[in-house]
């Protein structure tokens, strides 16, 4: 991947359109990216990253608040980038979301997010669609947004962090650049096997206490804690004792029961059969003899007079049908009321009917005439409702453009606070550090004057330790004869004259000093010089930092620093109060930009509406005045014209009833006639003298019906007994006989209950001993079937804690953990080599898969080998230089492993952060020795950094300057 060109415009601090020639830039292979703090050269990094991807890295990515601010409103913020991937060249053009001010009236409005891909290397056709973009860039380039951000630009805080970091931050991050998501979901796959058998084991072993708990309900034991074959045994046991002896206990009870039953039936037998012949003889002398003769009488007649009575019926139904039809004429000439009655009653209602069909047209202009009034009414309601509106919305109209002036003062003054906030708080830093320090000045000054009285008192001391030095030395040298002589031997040589006689050697003089006392006293005064030269040191010290700081305080005091201090923060507080209701205010003025406009248009529109209401009004009272006069004829002295017309059809209608009322009475008063002659000859041919003597022997249905009831059951009762006399078992049987049954029931009884009570005991032993054998079968079966998933979930749930790292992983290495340990093995390969180099052979990585302290998973260590001690070092013991050079060959190694992982495009344009200014010279020779085998091969590397000596060594250099009005670009080759 080699980046040609980046256009950006209003974006980030950059004001105006900026452009940026790699080609330029990276003709040497390498140059420098300076600037001021805050001017804008991480943004260039940004606007590469998103331009590929949408999104920029780190914690800049979640603001997603890339417009310049002050950026003119017609300028677009947009990136361009140029770059070439695996052969193709094409262009990226990318817009973010972002809210600019309305063209027309006030407010702002949302600019969407737009993306375009075209390719400049053939006539493909471009791409315009978000995903589809996003796809292109990943495929072409063969990595993901946060591989890119590592291995193109790279951070070196991030990897000094990394350097530092435990497994579990190391872990994060390896995760993002490989993307072992495959491994971690094989890991749960694991998990979520071993969970799923957990569950069919815990689910079978309650199968299996649920069975034990049947089968011994079944065998009405309670539940055993250990249920095993034995203890199924013992219960099928105890089951089959109980069947024994229910059985015979039944045996016994069923023949005492047999005994009972058949001397129970001799005596009722004989009971029956005295109790047969008592009845039948009472029966016989209850017989009514007299009532049966009246019965059969009255049962005769009454049969005799159906005809009679249904021809009586016939005639009284006419009659009630003649007086109906009576009751109707006369209920129709009471409604006519005052109206007459003509004798041509139908030529009536005919002529009534047609005056009413005149009558509808005018119906329905009463009607239309009704609604036209209700319309006025409702048109008037509307009118005076309008007026009011419209009075209201001129007072809202008058208030509303002071309101949005007033606004759009207060928000000018909040932006113009917001723009002097940041001056004001840079300025407010400056002063407080300075403050702080003036508060340290009379401590440095109290230090100062300890500092010069050690000095004084160390030398006061040295000097009085090197007089007593010269004073001892000079006394030495005054008695080395007698020193010398002290170590003369007989028959050895002077070491002065060389004799080896010794007549008259010198003897110590009171006062003499002794070479120990010599020495003593010399180390006393190299002792109080090294005092001397440490009090001096740290007079120095003390007198370079007052110095210093009354530099930097430039003559003023810490009240007044205090007081401009307190000023500015006053000042500063004030600002961020202001400047926080910038965006209410845009909002406001806004929503009185948008009431304005919405007000002025519920006015035009309450006008427009109250012009219509009136020239409908107009034209309804017209047309109500024309047709008041026809409708006010039409009704007569009826309230309105449907009433008068109603009226004259509903007495057309009661006209036409009463005609036909009158028409059916003559043809039912002949029909009643002819059924009344009918009727007479009924009853003299049933053999009654008249009418009335044959009605009252009529009876209804279920009198007949009783009558012959009561002759047969008397028959019934005659016929039943005589029979049960003659009956052969009943001869010579004596009614007054008793027999006594009631106590032999009694025993037959008992016997009943103690065989029914031995049968259902029985019954409970049988079934419970097919239930313990049912219940135990199932149980076996449970057994049977627990053990192979047990067997099975053992082996998953130790292979399992295997994959995670736990159980028998000796090294509690997870397999994804054991993927990155690979990776990270193979990235400390690739940066060793460039570490020796810049390290001058002294440091190379050592990759540990060791376990950590107190059994924490292991396998992401990373220490450095120290070639001076042979021993390994944590990457923590590093000095800040080393730490750079250990994180930047850190960076280049992952970048190189990363891309040859992902099968990406070779990288031709690398971006360097900040780090530099921790290397001494010689260190900054090999780094840049580093950076220079990598543009080998056409590569192009930019380095990010203030250090001032890195812009002597780099002649190809882009500057960014920052200014009020937005950051700006320069490039000096």
């Amino acid at each position: 991947m080699r980046l040609h060109r980046l256009e950006l415009c209003a974006f980030g601090p950059y004001a105006g359109r900026q452009a940026v020639d790699f080609d330029q830039l990276g003709a040497d292979g390498l140059f420098l990216l300076h600037g001021e703090t805050g001017a804008g050269k991480t943004t260039l990094l940004d606007a590469v990253a998103f331009a590929l991807f949408g999104r920029v890295p780190g914690a800049r990515g979640d603001v997603k608040r890339l417009r310049y601010d002050n950026a003119d409103p017609d300028l677009a913020t947009e990136v361009l980038l140029e770059l070439s991937v695996q052969g193709q060249r094409f262009r990226l053009v990318r817009s973010p979301e972002y809210d600019r001010p309305k063209r027309r009236g006030g407010g702002f409005t949302t600019q969407k997010a737009m993306v375009s891909l075209t390719w400049l290397s053939s006539d493909a056709e471009g791409i315009t669609r978000n995903d589809e973009v996003a796809r292109t860039v990943e495929r072409l380039l063969g990595m993901t947004a946060e591989q890119f951000f590592q291995v193109v630009l790279l951070p070196q805080g991030e990897f000094a962090r990394f350097l530092r970091s435990d497994t579990s931050e190391r872990e994060k991050l390896l995760e993002k650049l490989f993307g072992t998501q495959r491994f971690h979901d094989v890991e749960q796959w694991f998990r979520d096997r071993r969970q799923l058998a957990g569950r069919k084991v815990e689910q079978h072993r309650q199968q299996v206490r649920e069975q034990v708990a049947r089968t011994a309900q079944a065998a009405g034991e309670p539940m055993p804690e250990d249920a095993g074959e034995q203890w199924l045994g013992e219960v099928t046991d105890r089951v089959a004792i109980l069947v024994f002896e229910a059985e015979a206990t039944e045996s016994e009870s069923r023949e005492r029961a047999r005994h009972a039953e058949s001397e129970l039936a001799q005596r009722r037998a004989l009971a029956d059969r005295v109790r047969r012949v008592r009845r039948a003889q009472e029966q016989l002398a209850g017989l009514p003899t007299g009532e049966r003769i009246a019965w059969r009488a009255e049962l005769a007649a009454a049969r005799r007079a159906v005809g009679v009575k249904a021809a009586h019926l016939a005639e009284r139904q006419i009659e009630q049908e003649l007086a109906q039809v009576r009751e109707r004429e006369r209920a129709g000439v009471r409604r006519l009321g005052p109206i007459p009655l003509e004798d041509d009653s139908r030529g009536q209602a005919g002529r009534l009917r047609e005056e009413a069909g005149t009558l509808r047209q005018f119906v329905a202009e009463a009607e239309q005439l009704a609604a036209d009034q209700r319309r006025i009414r409702q048109q008037d309601k509307r009118r005076e409702e309008l007026a009011v509106g419209i009075r209201q919305l001129n007072g809202v109209l008058t208030q509303l453009p002071d309101q949005l002036s007033m606004a759009r003062q207060r928000l000018d003054k909040a932006r113009e606070a917001r723009t002097r906030l940041d001056a004001v708080e840079e300025q407010w830093k400056q002063l407080a550090e300075i403050a702080v320090d003036a508060d340290r000045l009379p401590a440095l000054e109290r230090a100062l004057e300890r500092a010069e009285a050690g000095n004084s008192k160390a030398i006061d001391d040295h000097q009085a330790a090197y007089d007593r030095f010269l004073d001892i030395r000079q006394r030495r040298l005054d008695g080395m004869a007698s020193e010398l002589a002290a170590g003369l031997v007989p028959g050895d040589n002077c070491p002065v004259c060389g004799s080896t006689e010794h007549p008259a050697p010198a003897r110590a003089a009171d006062g003499s000093v002794t070479r120990e006392q010599d020495a003593a006293a010399q180390r006393a005064e190299q002792e109080a010089n090294q005092r001397r030269e440490q009090a001096a040191a740290r007079l120095r010290s003390a007198e370079q930092e007052c110095l210093t700081l009354r530099d930097r305080l430039a003559g003023k005091d810490p009240e007044s620093l205090k007081a401009d201090l307190k000023m500015l923060t006053d000042e500063r507080d004030e600002l961020r109060v202001v400047a926080a209701w910038v965006d209410r205010l845009v909002a406001e003025v806004g929503r009185l930009e948008e009431e304005t406009r919405r007000q002025a248009e519920r006015h035009a529109e309450a006008e427009r509406e109250l012009a219509v209401v009136v020239a409908e009004l107009t034209s309804l009272r017209e047309n109500v005045d024309e047709r008041t006069e026809r409708v006010r004829l039409a009704r007569g002295e009826f309230p309105d014209v449907a009433a008068r017309r109603e009226h004259l059809l509903s007495v057309a209608d009661i006209v036409e009833v009463v005609a036909a009322a009158r028409d059916e009475a003559v043809g039912v008063e002949k029909r009643l006639a002819a059924q009344r002659e009918a009727v007479m000859q009924a009853a003299v041919a049933a053999g009654f003298d008249d009418v009335p003597a044959a009605i009252t022997a009529v009876r209804s249905d279920q009198a007949i019906a009783a009558l012959e009831r009561r002759l047969d059951e008397v028959q019934a009762v005659e016929d039943s007994a005589r029979g049960v006399l003659a009956e052969p078992e009943l001869a010579g049987v004596d009614p007054s006989t008793e027999v006594d049954v009631l106590t032999v029931e009694a025993e037959a009884a008992q016997a009943r209950d103690a065989l029914e009570a031995a049968v259902a005991a029985l019954r409970s032993a049988q079934l419970r001993r097919s239930e313990v054998a049912e219940q135990g079968a199932r149980l076996r079966s449970v057994w049977a079937s627990l053990a192979p998933v047990l067997a099975k979930y053992d082996e998953l749930d130790a292979l399992t804690d295997v994959v995670i790292g736990r159980g028998q992983n000796a090294r509690s290495m997870s397999l994804r953990s054991y993927v990155l340990a690979a990776r990270l093995e193979e990235v400390a390969i690739a940066a060793s080599r460039r570490l020796r180099r810049m390290s001058q052979g002294r440091y190379e990585f050592v990759h540990s898969d060791e376990a950590g302290p107190r059994g924490t998973r292991g396998g992401l260590g990373l220490d450095v080998l120290d070639d001076y001690t042979g021993r390994k070092r944590p990457t923590k013991t590093l000095s800040g230089g080393e730490s750079f050079l250990a994180s930047l060959a850190l960076a280049l190694g992952l970048a190189d492993v990363v891309a040859a992982e992902t099968g990406g495009a070779l990288l031709d344009t690398l971006f360097v952060d900040e780090g530099f200014g921790t290397l001494d010279p010689e260190t900054l020779d090999m780094v840049m020795d580093t950076l220079d085998e990598l543009r080998a091969g056409g590569r192009v590397v930019g380095l990010v950094s203030h250090v001032e000596e890195l812009r002597q060594r780099i002649p190809t250099r882009l500057r960014v300057r920052k200014a009020r009005a937005g950051s700006r670009l320069e490039v000096v080759a």
